[in-house]
């Protein structure tokens, strides 16, 4: 079969990180068979809080051909093994979700049965005590391991990482027109985008378009009205704070999520400063005590003005529509509780450069972009629900509503399956890992009520070597690790990192 093929024009509408991870991608992936533009405005800012990554980052530039170490000294980043969620479960306790695998697990059964069975066998070491990545978190240490041995992400400036994925895109072909969108026009026929039109009056016609441009949705709801799914009524808070502040100490390799009475705050530390942030429900604390909140706690000298930030949890309904494409906060927005904004922008540019059309654009394609699309951000969405529902706080009106809440079914059916088995289970490709949702539920006070009979297997003696061997593999390998700042320092160090 023989099918004519014309270069792609392909407008990427809006700039920061969706942009620029967009525009990174496709130049270097596809080249010269598209023609790519982005236009963007200088005059208008981004939201660029998403700081704070997880795992998927690290192959995602890998594939772009981009050397880690520079990628980082470029970004001011630092490295991420989880988070620290203090304050969920009660007020004054806590515990880490980490990316790395807890203890061996079996080809029946997750090691979490394992770890069970040895409680009632007199083993009270906790969960915690079996994984790398979150003993090297507490204790300040991090390197590359042989194997890739250690899980981890990245803690960067997203500003700079858009700026280095300019660069990127720019050196590859990618055209970046400076303006601000005045006009989307439609196709009359077709109902498609036909060209967008800037404040100068010039004229940009493409074939594709991607909407970047934000909390604004300027093309796929400003001009096609795709709709909106609002999630807020499992997912409360609908505003935000974000502020930089001096380091004042070496950096950790690990973000921290600490629960306050009407929602949570976020610090992430980078080799230049800290990220600080407050996520809160407007109906139970207002924006001048949310501010009040967070001035009053952040660590250093201010380094910028607080940028106040309004959301409303949920998802576009088709993300594909028509000739439009959303990409980042335009298709949808969860908040940054795991860090997954960044993941979602990612995986959305993979999906389509695998989808691209040669010629017309494929129905089929477009369904299957959004039911995949869809599904990756309700399994999100599920993951940060059990972080609200399942608490045991009752001290405010706001904890008080999270933990009465109705549930999805998808969430509820997992929860009671843990409880009452132990067992996790995943749908095909979805983010999560088992481990991580054993990590959380057990950190929310979620503890099964049996578990696998395959850990029975064990006769005492071999739990107990299977048990102490685990955990000494663990202690030995972190106590041979660097300190974080140290490596970071020596592996990725920036000329204009302040040194703690």
């Amino acid at each position: 079969m023989t099918q004519t093929y014309s270069r792609r024009r392909i407008v990427i509408a809006g700039g920061g990180t969706a942009g620029w991870m967009t525009a990174a991608a496709l130049a270097r992936t596809l080249g010269g068979a598209i023609e790519l533009t982005l236009v963007e405005s200088d005059a208008i800012g981004t939201i660029g809080v998403g700081e704070s990554t997880i795992p998927p980052l690290v192959n995602y530039n890998r594939l772009l051909g981009i050397g880690e170490a520079e990628f980082m000294r470029a970004t001011q980043a630092t490295f991420k093994l989880g988070i620290e969620f203090e304050n969920w479960k009660v007020d004054g306790e806590s515990y880490f979700h980490s990316f790395g695998l807890t203890g061996r697990d079996h080809w029946t059964a997750g090691f979490q049965h394992f770890w069970l069975h040895g409680l009632t066998k007199g083993h009270d070491w906790s969960f915690d005590d079996y994984c790398l990545e979150l003993k090297a978190a507490h204790a300040g240490r991090f390197a590359h391991l042989p194997d890739n041995r250690m899980n981890y992400a990245y803690q960067l400036d997203s500003s700079l990482y858009a700026a280095y994925l300019r660069r990127l895109a720019e050196a590859d072909g990618a055209r970046r027109v400076e303006g601000k969108i005045a006009e989307v026009e439609l196709d009359g026929l077709t109902g498609n985008i036909a060209a967008l039109r800037l404040d100068s009056g010039e004229r940009l016609a493409g074939d594709l378009f991607v909407d970047c441009t934000g909390f604004r949705a300027l093309l796929i709801e400003g001009a096609l009205h795709a709709g909106y799914d609002d999630w807020s009524h499992y997912l409360p808070c609908d505003s935000a704070i974000a502020v930089q502040t001096e380091s004042v100490r070496p950096p950790v390799p690990y973000t921290r999520a600490i629960a306050h009475d009407a929602g949570w705050q976020w610090r992430i530390p980078l080799q230049h400063r800290q990220g600080n942030g407050i996520v809160y429900c407007s109906r139970y604390l207002d924006r001048d005590a949310a501010l009040a909140r967070l001035l009053g706690t952040i660590e250093g000298q201010r380094l910028t003005e607080p940028n106040f930030i309004r959301f409303v949890t949920g998802a576009r309904r088709q993300q594909w529509y028509r000739n439009c494409i959303a990409m980042g906060l335009s298709g949808g927005f969860m908040e940054p509780l795991e860090s997954t904004s960044i993941h979602l922008i990612q995986r959305a540019i993979l999906r389509l450069i695998r989808m691209m059309p040669m010629g017309e654009i494929s129905p089929r394609d477009v369904a299957e972009f959004n039911e995949q699309q869809l599904t990756d951000m309700v399994q999100i969405r599920d993951f940060l629900v059990l972080h609200y529902k399942a608490t045991e706080r009752r001290d405010s009106p706001f904890w008080r509503q999270c933990a009465g809440m109705a549930i999805p079914e998808s969430l509820s059916h997992k929860i009671e399956l843990f409880r009452e088995t132990g067992r996790v289970f995943r749908k095909n490709e979805e983010l999560f890992a088992e481990n991580s949702w054993v990590q959380v539920m057990l950190g929310q006070g979620i503890m099964p009520r049996a578990y696998h009979p395959v850990a029975t297997k064990l006769s005492d003696a071999e739990l107990d070597h299977l048990l102490h061997g685990l955990r000494e593999s663990v202690e030995r390998t972190v106590a041979s690790l660097p300190r974080h700042h140290e490596y970071v320092a020596q592996y990725c160090g920036a000329r204009d990192a302040v040194a703690a």
